[in-house]
């Protein structure tokens, strides 16, 4: 039985708190851009918050990708 690769481990586990991280950021900004929609910078925060629930979605499976190649010593 092999054992567990611990580096790539702990870049899965990163990937996961930026996933977690960008999961707060993305909604909250989204919230604030609808709230103030006759600001001049209403478009970019919405983009913004856009770019960062697109971003979370896709650090999730990078994260959980890494931690399963990981388990299963995968380089």
């Amino acid at each position: 039985m092999s054992k567990t690769n611990r580096d790539i481990l702990y870049l899965g586990v990163r990937y996961l708190g930026i996933t977690v991280l960008l999961m707060f950021i993305a909604p909250f900004s989204i919230y604030e851009a609808f709230k103030n929609d006759t600001h001049p910078l209403y478009i970019p925060v919405l983009i913004f918050g856009i770019l960062s629930a697109i971003a979370a979605i896709a650090m999730a499976f990078i994260g959980v990708k890494t931690i399963v190649d990981a388990f299963f010593n995968k380089e």
